[in-house]
């Protein structure tokens, strides 16, 4: 589950983790009485007006503004909230600002040089433990670093049983080439970072940029966590933090059916009981010429319900020209899911794409006769192969 950068702060922020003084608000307004409300409490003259939607690269979009006025967090407030903010990750379309973030400036002059470095906690599924990721290059896409220079980016690798030693804590800040009480501060930080990615259950906390203050102290200037949607029975109140505004619509339909949805860019609209199978017939379509417009994981229980709530999900995508039914029949029959999609295409009514129905297990030549016996524009198959050759004379 993805939430906004206000949320992740105040989440560090329970967890002892420093981030500036910031205030979420959704109306301009409010934006001089937050900005206000910080100066008082931190001393400071200048603000970040900071647009909150679920997308990187926010600051080269124009969502992300300095004021060094109070006049001028009015005048950022009023041209970032409620517009269409485009980045590399929203797409074309982009994202309506509905939160901005007011929150302190945290470049002031002192005894040295403010820097920024990235860093990141997550699992690394190849070692089967925790890495804290880092370079002292922050404030830019962590992509390019790794492309460009990767000798700039450090791993950590951390035993989950054990947890994070001090020791490790004090390389990172070294290989930060910081010293002194930066030093100091770097080592506390890292700990308390990698301490909050435990206790929220997160999959991914980013800090980027990780801030060095000219008074030396260490802030998450920007923050990102993903939380395990797997794991948030153990966290109630951390299911309020989720914000459907930002989600695809797709996704949240497929979350009311039990159905595991994800939307991706291609023509050919997939659904599959399993997600190894799923895995294998987005290949197949790969190879076939299509590309994957969706993963659609029906589960175990293929049935009129599910198969139509599959339906009407894929053919909302105006790009899909063709949908492939892939089931395996294993707990589910073949000739109960094949009933059913007969079932779901009646209650749906007409459908203006090719729909080929590969069926291959319990009863699949069952299953395949009813298809072919529905007089319905279904195409049926029973191997992998035949399904591929006909998605391959669609697309």
């Amino acid at each position: 589950m993805n939430i906004h950068e206000y949320q992740a702060k105040n989440l560090l922020k329970e967890n002892g983790v420093p981030v500036p003084e910031g205030i979420m608000i959704e109306t301009t307004e409010h934006a001089v009485q937050a900005a206000e409300t910080i100066s008082k409490k931190t001393g400071s003259d200048t603000w970040a007006v900071k647009a909150q939607i679920h997308a990187g690269g926010r600051g080269k979009g124009g969502g992300v503004k300095i004021a060094k006025s109070l006049d001028e967090v009015h005048q950022h407030a009023n041209s970032i909230l409620g517009m269409q903010l485009v980045t590399h990750q929203t797409g074309a379309e982009g994202k309506q600002v509905n939160k901005l973030l007011i929150e302190q400036g945290i470049y002031y002059k002192g005894e040295s040089e403010p820097r920024e470095f990235y860093m990141s906690a997550l699992m690394n599924r190849e070692t089967g433990k925790n890495v804290i990721m880092y370079s002292t290059e922050g404030g830019v896409d962590i992509e390019t670093v790794a492309e460009k220079t990767p000798h700039l980016i450090f791993k950590e690798q951390i035993e989950p049983n054990v947890g994070i030693q001090p020791f490790q804590a004090r390389r990172i800040a070294f290989n930060l080439e910081l010293s002194g009480e930066a030093f100091k501060n770097m080592v506390k930080f890292v700990i308390q970072l990698y301490n909050a990615y435990i206790a929220t259950d997160a999959s991914l906390v980013e800090i980027n940029p990780l801030f060095k203050s000219a008074d030396n102290k260490i802030l998450a200037a920007d923050a990102k966590i993903n939380l395990d949607d797997n794991a948030l029975f153990r966290h109630k109140k951390n299911e309020q933090l989720r914000d459907t505004t930002e989600e695809d619509p797709a996704e949240l339909e497929a979350g009311k059916h039990n159905l595991n949805f994800i939307k991706l860019d291609g023509n050919v609209g997939c659904m599959v009981n399993g997600a190894g199978l799923a895995m294998a017939t987005m290949d197949t379509i790969k190879l076939s010429g299509g590309h994957p417009a969706n993963f659609l994981d029906v589960g175990g229980s293929a049935n009129a319900e599910t198969v139509e709530a599959g339906f009407r999900i894929i053919l909302k995508d105006p790009n899909v020209k063709a949908i492939l039914i892939n089931i395996f029949g294993g707990i589910v029959r073949c000739d109960r899911v094949a009933q059913g999609v007969v079932d779901a295409y009646k209650a749906i009514g007409e459908i203006n794409v090719p729909v080929i129905v590969r069926l291959q297990g319990t009863n699949a030549e069952e299953g395949k006769k009813l298809i072919d016996d529905s007089g319905l524009k279904v195409k049926s198959a029973i191997t992998l192969q035949e399904a591929a050759d006909q998605v391959k004379g669609m697309v």
